[in-house]
């Protein structure tokens, strides 16, 4: 599948919420974009969210960090967050693995506390990602069966 069509899918993903949560997620997405210029971005389009995970390789489980757009909001995971330092208890999640951080805009990826994290992340993937070839995206899956993207009307 060519970028441009594999472009446009995610875009037809995307435009199912709202204006404000695609926005939004387009935004974030094309900070990461800068942030991980090599690797692999795998896709998902959900039951629950559209996720989009950045790693090394092309194992879905070497991922590190991902997105999730919600009805409502996007959310930044790290796949790998109860291993992360965070003394201000930043970071939300109570599972055994993922942490998250709910973003109220795009501009919160440029928080320290956010960068800190995603650096600590990173950290012993570094050489990976280096060796990795430019950053190239797969959608993995699209759920037959969805939530709906867009909050429900009061």
């Amino acid at each position: 599948m060519s970028k441009s069509s594999v472009e446009s899918r995610i875009e037809g993903f995307i435009v199912k919420f709202t204006p404000e949560v695609a926005a939004h997620m387009r935004a974030v997405r094309a900070r990461l974009h800068k942030r991980f210029p090599r690797g692999f971005e795998h896709v998902y389009d959900n039951y629950n969210a559209l996720a989009i995970g950045y790693g090394p390789s092309e194992r879905v489980g070497d991922a590190l960090v991902s997105i999730a757009a919600y009805p409502r909001w996007v959310t930044l995971f790290f796949l790998q967050g109860v291993e992360l330092a965070d003394p201000k208890k930043l970071l939300s999640g109570s599972g055994s693995r993922v942490r998250s951080i709910r973003l109220s805009s795009p501009d919160d990826l440029d928080l320290p506390s956010t960068k800190a994290f995603i650096a600590q992340t990173l950290k012993p993937r570094a050489a990976a990602f280096k060796a990795a070839p430019p950053l190239t995206t797969t959608i993995k899956t699209v759920s037959a069966k969805q939530r709906p993207r867009r909050p429900a009307k009061a």
